[in-house]
């Protein structure tokens, strides 16, 4: 084949990745009507049921948690997770759901974290997001708060943090202090914009995050991340063992 057969052949088409290997999202907002994600039960459903064709065999979803915004407690929480859990063998699907929630680092998560009032998963981890444009004071304070009380955190899209674009030393030093990393896998489709997902395949270049999630708020998502599972940097994902296989 002559030079020019080789610039334009085409790039090898890799099969869909089974997602379904990761066995467990542990980030999605699937309780309706507590927060941003689902609005209302057959939407939970609908998105269970897609969790559920991916090959999923549990979801740990996680609300927010935020004192302007959505103002949850355990209590809302699990009282909707029960609700859900219902509905789910009423119409007979077979996966398994619990909740933690998602923590927004705000003024009110020190006297949660010392009160040990934080809803968690697995071995007592716990997702805490950050404002995305402006990076958040007090962090090792907040890490200290959560690891003195038994607390195992995860940040949430590590990736989606403008501040930290184009450099993963951050997610290296937490991570050497115990600090636990997640990628949201619609990062790797395009959904957030070109930076955030050159930044998540930074992440897993360099092997540089623990568990990956969904974030999923709408079907849509679900649908967007089932279109992009033959990219080359999912694919990638299934070279590491991940924490989402242990809960």
């Amino acid at each position: 084949m002559g030079l020019f057969g080789n610039l334009f052949r085409k790039k090898e088409v890799l099969p869909p990745f089974d997602i379904g290997r990761f066995k467990v999202d542990m980030h999605s907002h699937l309780i309706p009507g507590i927060d941003d994600g689902s609005k209302d039960m057959d939407q939970t459903i609908a998105m269970l049921a897609k969790f559920e064709s991916l090959g999923f065999k549990k979801v740990v979803t996680t609300p927010h948690v935020m004192m302007d915004s959505f103002p949850n407690s355990p209590e809302t929480i699990l009282k909707g997770l029960e609700e859900v859990r219902e509905e789910i063998k009423k119409v007979g699907i077979n996966i398994e759901i619990d909740a933690a929630a998602e923590y927004y680092f705000d003024e009110t998560l020190m006297p949660k974290i010392k009160n040990k009032e934080l809803l968690t998963f697995g071995d007592n981890f716990v997702l805490v997001e950050f404002a995305f444009h402006s990076p958040p004071q007090f962090l090792e304070q907040l890490f200290f708060e959560l690891k003195t009380n038994g607390y195992r955190p995860v940040i949430a899209h590590f990736e989606r943090y403008m501040y930290y674009f184009g450099k993963i030393e951050k997610a290296k030093e937490w991570r050497s202090n115990g600090i636990n990393i997640q990628i949201n896998l619609n990062s790797l489709s395009g959904q957030y914009g070109p930076d955030i997902r050159k930044q998540a395949e930074k992440l897993i270049d360099e092997g540089q995050f623990d568990f990956v999630g969904t974030d999923c708020h709408r079907i849509e998502q679900l649908m967007l991340l089932e279109d992009h599972l033959s990219l080359p940097y999912m694919h990638k994902l299934g070279e590491y063992l991940l924490k989402n296989m242990t809960l």
